[in-house]
């Protein structure tokens, strides 16, 4: 059995999982089968006590005497469906997680044998939690513990994941978020409605599937690592850090380039890479004004003026063996001081080198541009295992600076 901490990650032995959630109060349970964007494909998939059973997901109550629990057969998910988040609230209407922490319990649906555990840690003014997510990658079921808190209920976090919610009258206005959740996207089409509960209902709200941005890679079958030589990722694809067998724990470069796109015309930009911690707290951050972090584990090359010349125009040193067991994640942004927007650039990439030998191991080309002025580009994730993975994330925001970057690159943990 694996006692489980924020942002941890363990691959699922079995095709059939349950998660229970248990807490000192009856607790509502649910789970919400989510596409590639995050999103539920419509209102029948939020699977709760008046909608128990869904495509590969049930609920079942315990009846206030034993935990609610969530199965996931992963082998009847529908194709496209990508994650299942498992979500917790109070019953009592407007109490909170403060002194109430609950307990997920992962187990072999099969002989009901225990895998995983996760209690979240330090819950406060949370009436809502995403606790677990169960996800696909690169062809394998693995499971998450979360823990991402949210002080608007149930309603807040159905809502955020695409469900059209319809709040009682003499409600108040929802509150923000605990922690950073995702932006919303227009929901999904209409489906009939669940039978509807005095708490939470969803009636379906017509409306036009999102357009924006780049279509997520398809998964690819099998883990993909470094043992066939260069990987070139496409968005959100992701590759393990391993040759050989073994984890690539040496000195790696991440090298960021771009060019102009408009000859003659200089472009600034500035590539830094941010450190978190298991529970997507900000321990430090790497870039032009701050050339080492982390005991000199990480360390930045200087600013680039222009973005002109051959070759990488910033390069962000890491010392895989030498990063600190706090540092779980790290995120490689890039953001333009100047103010001059993604569409003036062309040619931006990033490629991650070992250090020893100048072999270029993972390559991402940026194929789309938004008018903003930050874009996080990849991440690296330390895995329970040990080993490090990294996933071309194409993300751009609203930012001029790295410290503008830190939430939402923890959003991308």
């Amino acid at each position: 059995m694996t006692a489980m901490t924020p942002g941890s990650n363990i691959p699922l032995p079995a095709p059939r999982v349950a998660v229970d959630v248990a807490a000192p109060v009856r607790l509502d349970v649910s789970g919400l089968l989510l596409t590639a964007d995050g999103k539920v494909r419509s209102d029948d998939d939020f699977i709760f006590f008046n909608q128990p059973t869904g495509p590969g997901v049930t609920y079942r109550s315990g009846g206030g005497t034993t935990p609610d629990s969530i199965t996931v057969d992963t082998a009847a998910l529908p194709p496209g469906i990508e994650k299942i988040v498992i979500t917790a609230s109070p019953d009592a209407a407007g109490q909170s997680f403060q002194g109430i922490e609950p307990t997920a319990t992962i187990r072999n649906a099969a002989d009901g044998s225990v895998i995983a555990t996760f209690t979240p840690p330090q819950l406060g003014t949370e009436t809502a939690l995403v606790i677990v997510e169960i996800y696909l990658r690169n062809g394998a079921w693995k499971a998450r513990a979360v823990g991402q808190g949210y002080a608007n209920g149930l309603a807040g976090i159905a809502t955020d994941f695409g469900v059209s919610v319809e709040e009682p009258a003499a409600q108040a206005a929802p509150a923000p978020p605990v922690s950073t959740p995702t932006v919303q996207t227009p929901v999904a089409p209409p489906a009939p409605t669940p039978t509807p509960d005095p708490r939470l209902t969803a009636p379906p709200v017509p409306t036009t599937p999102p357009t924006t941005g780049t279509a997520p890679a398809a998964p690819v079958a099998g883990k993909i690592n470094l043992d066939k030589g260069r990987v070139s990722l496409q968005k959100n694809q992701t590759v393990s850090l391993v040759k050989g067998g073994r984890p690539l724990l040496s000195q790696v470069k991440m090298g960021l380039g771009w060019e102009p796109a408009y000859r003659g015309k200089d472009i600034d930009l500035d590539a830094s890479v941010i450190a978190y911690g298991p529970q997507r707290n900000h321990i430090d951050s790497c870039y032009f004004g701050k050339l080492s972090i982390v005991n000199g584990a990480i360390k930045h090359s200087g600013d680039n003026l222009t973005g002109e010349g051959g070759g990488d125009d910033e390069v962000i040193v890491v010392d895989l063996g030498r990063i600190p067991q706090e540092v779980t994640g790290l995120v490689f942004t890039v953001n333009s001081f100047s103010g001059q927007k993604f569409t003036e650039v062309a040619k931006a990439y990033c490629r991650l080198i070992d250090a020893a030998t100048g072999e270029e191991l993972v390559r991402f080309d940026l194929t789309n541009a938004e008018a903003q002025t930050g874009v996080m580009m990849a991440k690296l994730i330390k895995q329970f295992s040990g080993e490090w993975e990294m996933t071309a994330i194409g993300d751009f925001v609203k930012s001029r600076t790295v410290r503008g970057m830190v939430k939402p690159a923890a959003q991308s943990l």
